[in-house]
């Protein structure tokens, strides 16, 4: 296979080694990110990233009429290029009873990119002309719903375009060839194969953002990334569900096991929203521990336990078909951050259907649990996504949670290398294929494992995917369908 066009974007932010510059992660997208499309972010969790999601709309089509538009300055082309080849040959003889010959046989694969790009930025200079401007006076609907779901937006402000149409090839090779006694020479196998992917001309590679402010219908456009404040300014808004929890909360609960769970959930939220919204004037500082995503994982497996049986069957064995498939679960997630429950085939299609039949305790936001789920899905690799499938159809996900605590729990607040050793409790039950699923998970996550060594060493670049992997299997272990074997 050719290089992705995900990991083309990846390496070419590498290469370019700009500050607080993101790769576009899929070419379907490419074009969303030019400059100025507005981009939301709806996050679930204080321990991963959510993606950036492009609303469909420019900042220049939000606000008011005749606006001055800033002049863009752009780069000369600049030329990136990057090749990987191999070969490899091999020989052997044969010597028979009734003949003798010899045996070759050679392989190799080349693949890799050589794109141009041109860097269209405005320099902070230029954006103060479009500082505190009116909105239109009929707002978007994006605005309202982002609004009331407490969401951020970006403004695209420098983005790196492809200046001409680009393929990325992929070629493989395999010739094997034998010669067998008296003078003949049988050629018995020549397998040659190319792939191919086409970035289209302006296709953007990498972009940098800039955080919208919006009050008293103006927008303004944050400068420094240090100025924490969120796009909505003013009164913390309550979601809809959440109002209405409150309100059944007094005549729904029929135990005090209920009330806590119930109660739970609720301060999740609000503790999220204090978190991600600071509306006050006070600035509370957040020091996130192993505890903290210990209990923001257990409020949400909480919620998802109150569920009926049937919407837990129905939803997440529905997430075992989408793992093989990443832009599955990017269109479903894509559409629940953008509030569009629109049209979808397969297994995404099922879990819209339940959301649209909304059979669920008033208490519980089933989209932003479902999108919890997905945005911890999306910080895994595709590998990871198809293990976690594996592991789901072979039942370790229990296992594999309590591999995965054991190395976040003592190691979370630590920001150097520190050498570590996996429990043999945790890994007897991980056998075989099971134990190489295990280890290929957390060699993904960015830590080296080698099977039949349970030492490594603790990486801060693995703290995210870790607690995204533990998030993941926990809220899948929920499952009924999924949970241990008694005795396991």
């Amino acid at each position: 296979m050719p290089h992705s066009f995900d990991w083309v974007c990846k390496d070419i932010v590498k290469k370019l080694q700009g500050k607080d510059l993101n790769p576009v992660k899929r070419l379907s997208d490419a074009k969303k990110f030019r400059q100025f499309e507005i981009l939301q972010t709806d996050p679930q969790s204080l321990f991963w990233k959510s993606e950036d999601t492009p609303v469909g709309y420019s900042l220049l089509q939000i606000l008011e009429p005749n606006c001055p538009v800033p002049e863009p300055e752009v780069s000369s082309p600049i030329p990136l290029k990057h090749t990987l080849s191999w070969k490899l040959k091999a020989n052997t003889g044969v010597n028979a009873t009734i003949a003798e010959g010899s045996v070759s046989t050679g392989c190799g694969q080349s693949c890799g990119y050589d794109i141009e790009v041109q860097c269209t930025s405005i320099p902070d200079s230029k954006l103060e002309s479009l500082q505190n401007r009116k909105l239109l006076d009929r707002e978007p609907s994006f605005v309202k719903d982002c609004r009331m779901g407490m969401k951020d937006l970006y403004v695209v402000t420098e983005a790196f375009e492809v200046t001409k149409d680009t393929v990325l090839e992929d070629s493989s090779s395999v010739d094997l060839s034998g010669k067998v006694g008296i003078p003949q020479v049988v050629k018995v196998w020549d397998w040659e194969r190319t792939e191919s992917v086409a970035i289209p001309k302006g296709s953007v590679v990498a972009y940098k953002k800039k955080q919208l402010v919006i009050e008293n219908n103006t927008c303004a456009i944050l400068l420094s990334a240090k100025a924490k404040k969120k796009t909505f300014l003013g009164m913390l808004y309550m979601r809809p569900r959440l109002k209405s929890a409150l309100a059944d909360l007094e005549w729904s609960c029929k135990s005090s096991e209920e009330i806590f769970e119930i109660g739970m959930s609720l301060l999740d939220r609000i503790y999220l929203g204090m978190h991600y919204h600071r509306k006050f004037p006070i600035r509370v500082e957040f020091q996130a521990d192993f505890n903290c995503l210990q209990d923001e994982v257990s409020r949400k497996t909480g919620e998802l336990s109150m569920l009926s049986k049937d919407v837990q069957d129905v939803m997440f064995s529905s997430l075992l078909p989408m793992l093989s498939d990443r832009k599955i679960l990017y269109d479903l997630m894509n559409m629940l951050e953008l509030d569009q429950l629109g049209h979808m085939d397969g297994p995404g299609a099922v879990i819209l259907d339940v959301l649209r039949q909304d059979s669920r305790p008033p208490w519980i936001d089933l989209k932003n649990l479902i999108l919890y789920l997905l945005q911890a899905l999306m910080v895994l690799s595709d590998t990871q996504l198809s293990l976690l499938a594996q592991s789901m159809e072979k039942r370790l996900l229990f296992q594999q949670r309590e591999l995965v605590k054991s190395i976040l729990q003592p190691n979370f607040k630590y920001p150097w290398n520190i050498p570590f050793t996996l429990q043999p409790q945790l890994l007897a039950p991980l056998q075989g294929e099971g134990l190489t699923i295990t280890y290929e998970l957390l060699k993904e996550c960015g830590l080296k494992m080698e099977l039949n060594n349970p030492r490594s060493t603790w990486d801060l670049e693995a703290k995210m995917p870790l607690s995204a992997l533990y998030g993941s299997l926990s809220l899948l272990q929920q499952l009924p369908a999924l949970s241990p074997v008694e005795g396991c």
